[in-house]
C-alpha cells in the first residue's frame, strides 16, 4: 500500500467513524437561505410562498431517500378557512342586554351561526380522570352554553396535582372546547380566572423596548370543520354578572374550587345568552404537512414509529416587510431535512421506523400537527415518541412577556429547553444519555410555567394530548421573536449544529432501544 493510498484509508476510518452524527453547516445555510428568501415571502399559512416551502422540504425528503408517507405522496393536505369577523355583526347578549364587542367580550368563528340558550358555570371546563377532577359532573350541558375559567385549578401552588406550577395538557383551550363538545354544549363562554398571577385576556398587552405593542397571534386560519362550536373570551365584569345569580362572586367560586379541587359547577337558573357570530370575509383552501419515511430495519420493530418534527410556515409579509422567520422556524425546518439526510445514509440503519414530519400551519393555532394527530399516517399506538424541534437557532433572552416570569441565565449559548418531559420521564431520561455526545445545559424551566403558556405553543402538544411521549426542543425566546429582524445572520450556527446532534442521538436511541418511553398520563410521582 502507497502513502497516499494508506493516508487516504486512515481518513476513511475517521470519516466513518464520524459518520453518524456529523452535521453539515452547509446543508444548513443553503436550506436556511431559501427558505428565508424574498421569494417564499415569510412562508404564511395558504400563501404561494408556504407552498413553495412545503415543495423544497418535499424534495429534499426525496432526494435523501425517503419513502413518500402519505399515499404515494410526501404531503398531507388538510383544509382551512382564512376568514375575518364581522365585529359589528358579531354579538353577545346577556339576558336581552347586548356587551361591546373588544372591551366587554371578543371572538371569532368561521361560519354564521346564532345560538341562543341557558349557561351552565362549568368550573374549569376539565374532565381530568386520572386527577380524580371533572367540573362537569353534577351539570347537563346539552343544548347549554358553558362558561367555564381560563388556565387549571391550583396553578401557584407547587403541590397541585396538575403539574404544580406548570401546566397540563387540559389548560388548552381547545381540550376545553372538545370536552365541551363531548358534553353536548353548543357554546362556550371563557373568562380569565379572577384571582390570576398572570395577564387576562382583557388586560393590557406588553411592549417592546421602543413602546410597540407586541404582535398579536390570535389564529386567523383554522381548520375547515363543522364540527366546532363558537366561543368567546369575556371581560371580569362580564363574568360577574353571569355568576352573580349564585350567590358568590367568581373569585369565591375560583378560591372554592381551588381549595379542595371539588367542582363548583352548576346551572345559571333563569340566566339566556345569545351568541352571534359573523363574518366578513372567507376564503377557503389548503395546507399540506411534508411526512417522509424512513422505513426501520428491524422485522419485528419496524411497524413501531419515532417522529422527528418542526414547522415551515411563519408569519408572512406585513406593511412591505417580510417576517423570514430564520430561528421560527427555518431552524427546526433545516434541522429535520439534515437528519433526514443523516438517518438515510447511517449503516446500520434505526430498528424501528423514522417519520420525518414538518407541519404547515404551526402559527394557526398547531393547525398542521393536529390534524396529523388525528390523521396519523401510522397508528399513534405505535408512534414511541415525538422529538419536535422549533426555535433551536439563537440564544434565549428576555422578551416583553418573559420579564419577570422566568429566570433567564445570562450566558445561553450552549443552553436548550425540554418542553413537555413531564409527562415522559422516561423520554428525559433518554435525552439526558444521549446529551453526553453534545454537552448541552439542559433545561425543564419550561415545564414549570404557567403564565407564558408554553406547553401549549408547538407541535409536540398535539401528541400530548393523545397520550404520546413528545418533547419540545427549544432554544428559547428572544428579541426579535416574530418580528422582521428574525434573520438567518442572527443565528448561532455552532448551537445549531449541537442541537440536531442531540435530536439524532436521542431518536437513534429510541428507535433502537429494547424499551420505549412510556407516557404518564399523571406525570411523575
Amino acid at each position: 500500500m502507497t502513502k497516499k493510498m494508506a493516508l487516504a484509508a486512515a481518513f476513511a476510518v475517521v470519516l466513518a467513524a464520524q459518520a453518524p452524527d456529523m452535521v453539515s453547516e452547509r446543508n444548513l445555510r443553503a436550506d436556511l437561505n431559501f427558505l428565508c428568501s424574498d421569494a417564499l415571502a415569510g412562508r404564511e399559512s395558504m400563501t404561494p410562498g408556504a407552498a413553495a416551502a412545503a415543495q423544497f422540504i418535499a424534495t429534499e425528503f426525496e432526494r435523501a431517500g425517503l419513502a413518500p408517507a402519505a399515499g404515494g405522496s410526501y404531503l398531507q393536505e388538510f383544509p382551512l378557512v382564512a376568514f375575518q369577523p364581522d365585529r359589528a355583526r358579531t354579538r353577545l347578549t346577556i339576558d336581552g342586554e347586548p356587551l361591546e364587542y373588544g372591551t366587554q367580550f371578543t371572538g371569532a368563528f368561521p361560519r354564521e351561526v346564532t345560538v341562543k340558550a341557558p349557561v351552565v358555570f362549568a368550573g374549569y371546563g376539565i374532565t381530568a380522570p386520572e386527577y380524580g377532577y371533572d367540573d362537569y359532573t353534577g351539570i347537563d350541558a346539552r343544548g347549554k352554553i358553558v362558561l367555564i375559567f381560563d388556565h387549571e385549578p391550583q396553578e401557584t401552588d407547587p403541590k397541585s396535582v396538575f403539574n404544580g406550577v406548570g401546566e397540563t395538557r387540559y389548560g388548552h383551550i381547545r381540550t376545553k372546547m372538545e370536552n365541551a363538545i363531548r358534553h353536548g354544549a353548543v357554546g362556550m363562554l371563557v373568562v380569565s380566572e379572577p384571582l390570576r398571577k398572570h395577564r387576562g385576556a382583557f388586560d393590557p398587552r406588553p411592549r417592546t423596548a421602543d413602546g410597540r405593542s407586541v404582535r398579536a397571534t390570535a389564529p386567523r386560519q383554522v381548520i375547515d370543520e363543522t364540527t366546532s362550536i363558537p366561543d368567546f373570551s369575556i371581560s371580569d365584569a362580564a363574568a360577574q354578572k353571569l355568576l352573580s345569580i349564585t350567590g358568590k362572586t367568581p373569585s369565591e367560586l375560583q378560591a372554592a374550587i381551588d381549595g379542595d379541587l371539588r367542582p363548583a359547577s352548576q346551572p345559571l337558573r333563569n340566566t339566556e345568552v345569545t351568541m352571534s357570530t359573523a363574518v366578513a370575509h372567507a376564503e377557503h383552501g389548503r395546507s399540506a404537512n411534508v411526512v417522509g419515511l424512513l422505513e426501520g430495519s428491524d422485522p419485528a420493530l419496524k411497524s413501531e414509529t419515532v417522529i422527528l418534527s418542526a414547522h415551515y410556515d411563519h408569519l408572512g409579509v406585513h406593511n412591505g416587510q417580510v417576517y423570514r422567520g430564520a430561528n421560527d422556524n427555518a431552524s427546526g425546518s433545516v434541522a429535520v431535512m439534515e437528519l433526514a439526510r443523516m438517518f438515510a445514509r447511517d449503516r446500520p440503519r434505526p430498528k424501528r421506523s423514522l417519520l420525518f414530519i414538518v407541519f404547515g400551519s404551526e402559527e394557526e393555532s398547531l393547525s398542521g400537527s393536529f390534524y396529523y394527530a388525528e390523521h396519523p399516517l401510522r397508528p399513534l399506538d405505535t408512534t414511541r415518541a415525538v422529538v419536535n424541534l422549533d426555535m433551536i437557532g439563537r440564544d434565549e433572552a428576555h422578551i416583553p412577556q418573559s420579564r419577570g416570569v422566568v429566570d433567564i441565565p445570562a450566558d445561553t449559548s450552549n443552553e436548550l429547553n425540554l418542553v413537555g418531559t413531564f409527562y415522559s420521564p422516561d423520554l428525559q431520561a433518554l435525552i439526558l444519555e444521549a446529551n453526553r455526545h453534545t454537552g448541552l445545559e439542559l433545561s425543564t424551566k419550561f415545564d414549570r410555567d404557567h403564565d407564558l403558556n408554553v406547553l401549549y405553543r408547538c407541535d409536540h402538544f398535539p401528541f400530548l394530548v393523545h397520550g404520546v411521549p413528545a418533547v419540545w426542543f427549544f432554544g428559547g425566546f428572544h428579541p426579535g421573536y416574530h418580528e422582521p429582524i428574525d434573520t438567518v445572520d442572527r443565528l448561532d450556527f455552532p448551537k445549531l449544529e449541537k442541537v440536531v446532534r442531540l435530536a439524532y442521538w436521542t431518536a437513534r436511541s429510541i428507535a433502537d432501544g429494547k424499551n420505549t418511553p412510556k407516557f404518564i398520563a399523571s406525570g411523575p410521582d
